[in-house]
């Protein structure tokens, strides 16, 4: 059972990446398909939806959480997200306990952009 995460971003966070990325797709349908991989990868993480504000919120463990907003463009849509420190207690040691985390974003980030990509256009 997926635990909830809340919407609203803890008062203390700290930004530690953002990303962003294009996908050439109506908005509402990247939307969805955002949803479908965080789900399907988020399992045993808390998850938030605001689909009016095309925003999700994935928070676990005591320091992580990634938000993630789909924007009209251009071309599309404008994927935007962002991995913050969250931790209340011993702020300073979330960038140590997710370096592997971190490290790794940017290929994630990537890697869900294709595989979106891809849903999309097949």
């Amino acid at each position: 059972m997926t635990e909830s995460a809340s919407i609203e971003r803890p008062p203390r966070s700290t930004p530690l990446r953002a990303y962003a990325g294009e996908i050439h797709a109506a908005p509402v349908d990247v939307f969805a398909a955002l949803e479908r991989h965080l789900r399907a990868e988020s399992e045993g993480t808390g998850i938030a939806v605001d689909a009016a504000g095309r925003f999700i919120v994935v928070q676990g463990g005591w320091w992580y959480r990634a938000e993630y907003r789909v924007l009209a463009s251009e071309n599309g849509a404008r994927i935007e997200h962002e991995l913050l420190n969250v931790a209340l207690t011993a702020h300073w040691a979330g960038p140590l306990a997710g370096q592997k985390v971190l490290r790794d974003s940017p290929a994630a980030f990537g890697a869900l952009l294709t595989a979106m990509a891809a849903e999309l256009e097949g």
